[in-house]
């Protein structure tokens, strides 16, 4: 099969774990007899210190052109970095928002799986975690409190903030259906998180998911309030197998997912739109303190190109040898420094993407 890849190295340890990721591509393609073409893209502060803005159209076009996109990723320390003396607009992260509106990434995926050779990095009680665990949040991406109407003005002389929370049951229905269709694959249960003791947003989220639910009558399908979600992540992981939610929801719920597996360092993620076409990163950000150190963890970054392969390209076993790979290069105990513990052999970022490259097989 021949591929064309973008690649958004992106800031910060960007660069050093996509090399990683594309290592291993190139592994599996010689492995399969796959061929690549990569598409150089810019993205994020690396696009600021070349046109000025985080993101062209040209590069919306450019991203278009292509079957899928790997990204590192983006962003800085704003502390420090002359890029967040610039208006929020022009920023890195507008970037990333711009570019999920310019495709239509509208399903965001975000694997949490603790590995049990990692089970010694995982805060929760081992009682818990027995076995290790593997859900799934779905993310609706494109909709929601993020991309709403907002403004700041003075009401009575007193200065008022406004974010709208909207979505229609279009938008609603096909996060619905493709968290659905993946649960189908997996342990056939869909969690769906929302706060419909309150908010309309969310009753009208519930309404159009058990519409949803009626065409997969094997899968099934739990609601349960975003408070509640928050705290059964911490009391029993186990217990979930797809969580779908809206935006906000699912930006924090990911995040404590992340955690609680140890290391954001393992998580990759999928946005994907209507078609085959998805944008794959990891889920931690760009770790200025360590960039140019060689010690980042990019296993996050090689499993998500794992997951470009499942989904937008339907190459199954191809992702199965790289998960494969993952999971024999850590039961050999080998490590980078954000996962180390007493009795395994510490790597750096080149060498762990050697070991995963040696050993992808048939």
């Amino acid at each position: 099969m021949e591929l064309k890849i973008g690649v958004i190295r992106g800031d910060g340890i960007g660069p050093e774990i996509v090399a990683e990721a594309v290592k291993v591509l190139d592994k599996v393609g010689q492995v399969f007899g796959h061929t690549y073409t990569y598409q150089e893209l810019l993205l994020g502060g690396a696009s600021i210190d070349v046109h000025g803005v985080p993101l062209t159209d040209e590069t919306i076009a450019d991203a278009k052109s292509c079957d899928a996109v790997l990204m590192g990723s983006i962003g800085g320390d704003a502390r420090v970095s002359p890029w967040y003396k610039l208006e929020p607009g022009k920023r890195p992260e507008a970037g990333l928002l711009k570019i999920r509106k310019a495709l239509n990434l509208f399903a965001n995926l975000r694997p949490a799986v603790l590995y049990d050779e990692l089970k010694g990095a995982c805060p929760l009680k081992e009682e818990l975690t027995e076995g290790g665990f593997d859900l799934m949040i779905m993310r609706e991406l494109t909709g929601g409190l993020y991309f709403g109407n907002r403004k700041t003005e003075e009401v009575n002389g007193v200065l008022t903030a406004c974010d709208e929370l909207t979505y229609n049951e279009n938008e609603i229905r096909r996060i619905a259906v493709r968290a659905f269709d993946i649960a189908r694959k997996r342990r056939k249960k869909v969690t769906s998180v929302d706060k419909a003791n309150v908010l309309d947003s969310s009753r009208l989220w519930r309404k159009v998911v058990e519409e949803v639910a009626k065409d997969y009558p094997d899968v099934t399908l739990e609601h349960m309030l975003v408070d509640n979600c928050a705290m059964q992540l911490v009391k029993n992981p186990k217990q979930f197998d797809v969580i779908l939610t809206e935006n906000m929801f699912g930006d924090i719920l990911s995040d404590e997912a992340s955690m609680v597996t140890g290391s954001i360092g393992m998580l990759a993620s999928a946005s994907l739109n209507d078609t085959k076409f998805g944008l794959y990163e990891p889920s931690g950000g760009s770790a200025p303190d360590i960039a140019g150190k060689g010690i980042a963890n990019p296993i996050a970054t090689i499993l998500s190109a794992a997951m470009m392969l499942r989904f937008s390209f339907d190459l199954d076993k191809e992702a199965d040898a790289i998960e494969d790979a993952v999971s024999k290069v850590l039961e050999e105990g080998y490590r980078t420094i954000d996962i180390m513990s007493e009795g395994k052999t510490q790597v750096g970022t080149a060498k762990i993407g050697d070991l995963i490259c040696e050993r992808i097989e048939r």
